[in-house]
């Protein structure tokens, strides 16, 4: 079955950098569109990022547009989000997405703090 299961969270100071990861299963990755969404605490899911299947064509939310880089690994079924300059409005779960598959993971939590 689908699995999608983010990785990388943590806690990290404004500023710093920290890279997120999505490793997929259950269905033919590399045909698949993906996307980077966030949810913060007491707010609604936002989209972050997205990947065509080949990688060839990315879009970000403008929140995030010239701090962070969507990117995948077809031979590894895995998907990436680097993330720089953070903000403490990055703070959030973070949530990778297969575009036409209805399912998603448990996330991965980033929190920017001092």
């Amino acid at each position: 079955q689908v699995q999608l299961v983010e990785s990388g969270g943590g806690l990290v100071q404004p500023g710093g950098s920290l890279r997120l990861s999505c490793a997929a299963s259950g269905f033919t990755f590399s045909n698949v569109p993906m996307r980077w969404y966030r949810q913060a605490p007491g707010k609604e899911r936002e989209f972050v990022a997205s990947i065509s299947s080949k990688g060839g064509t990315t879009n970000y939310g403008s929140n995030v547009k010239g701090r962070f880089t969507i990117s995948r690994d077809n031979a590894k079924n895995t998907m990436f989000l680097q993330m720089n300059s953070l903000k403490i409005e990055d703070t959030a779960v973070y949530y990778c997405s297969a575009t036409g598959i209805a399912y998603w993971g448990t996330g991965t939590l980033v929190t920017v703090s001092h």
